[in-house]
C-alpha cells in the first residue's frame, strides 16, 4: 500500500501552487533542476541520440530543462499518473505524453527510463518494481533519484545508497551513484551495458 493516495498528494499541491515546481512538491526549481543536472550529468551526450520515458514526468520541466542544455533526445515520452499534468506537459512540450501507472501498466521501449522525484511517496516494495519496470523496458539504462536517509515513518521514502546498490546489482551490468550535490538525496544510472 502507498504511504499516502498519489493523485490526491499531487492533486492537493497543484490546487495550491499551479503549474510550478511547487505545484509539483518540490521544494524550489533550484532543486529540481539541480537533480534535472545530475541527471544530465550521469547519463551524458547519450541522452541526444535516444528515445527517452520521462517517468513522472509532472508538467514537462525535465523536457525544457534538456532543451536549455541542448541535449534533446531524438524522442521524448512523458508518462504521468495525474491527469491534470499529462494535459499540461502536453499542451507545454508539445511532445507525447501519456497517463500511465508505472506499477500497473504495460511500459513502452526507450534507451533510457528517467525519473526524478517519482519515487518519493512510494513504499518500499513500490520502489524496487518501480527501479525494476523501468530498468526492464529501457535498451541502455535507467536514471533516477531517491531520498537520502534511513527510512522513518511520515510521507517520503528514504533509502540510502547502498540499499539501492545491493537491490540493483543483481540485475544491473554497472551503476553510477552521485550522492554529493545536495544534503538528503542521491542520484543512480543503471547501466544494462558498458557506457561508449
Amino acid at each position: 500500500m502507498p504511504r499516502i493516495n498519489n493523485q490526491a498528494f499531487y492533486e492537493k499541491a497543484i490546487k495550491r501552487y499551479g503549474c510550478t515546481a511547487r505545484g509539483l512538491n518540490w521544494n524550489s526549481k533550484y532543486s529540481q533542476y539541480l537533480r534535472f543536472e545530475m541527471i544530465h550529468d550521469l547519463v551524458g551526450d547519450a541522452l541526444s541520440s535516444s528515445k527517452i520515458v520521462d517517468a513522472g514526468c509532472g508538467f514537462g520541466d525535465l523536457y525544457f530543462f534538456l532543451k536549455q542544455r541542448g541535449s534533446l533526445p531524438r524522442c521524448y515520452v512523458g508518462y504521468d499518473l495525474v491527469d491534470e499534468a499529462v494535459f499540461v506537459a502536453h499542451k507545454r512540450t508539445k511532445q507525447r505524453i501519456v497517463k500511465c501507472d508505472i506499477l500497473n501498466d504495460v511500459l513502452e521501449d526507450a534507451d533510457f527510463y528517467i525519473a526524478s522525484g517519482s519515487m518519493n511517496i512510494l513504499n518500499r516494495f513500490e520502489t524496487f518494481l518501480f527501479i525494476r519496470r523501468c530498468f526492464e523496458a529501457s535498451r541502455k539504462g535507467f536514471v533516477f533519484n531517491l531520498l537520502k536517509g534511513e527510512d522513518k515513518e511520515g510521507h517520503f521514502n528514504y533509502f540510502l545508497p547502498h540499499e539501492i546498490e545491493a537491490y540493483v546489482n543483481e540485475f544491473a551490468y554497472d551503476v553510477k551513484i552521485k550522492d554529493d550535490y545536495m544534503e538528503g538525496d542521491f542520484t543512480v544510472l543503471l547501466l544494462k551495458e558498458a557506457a561508449e
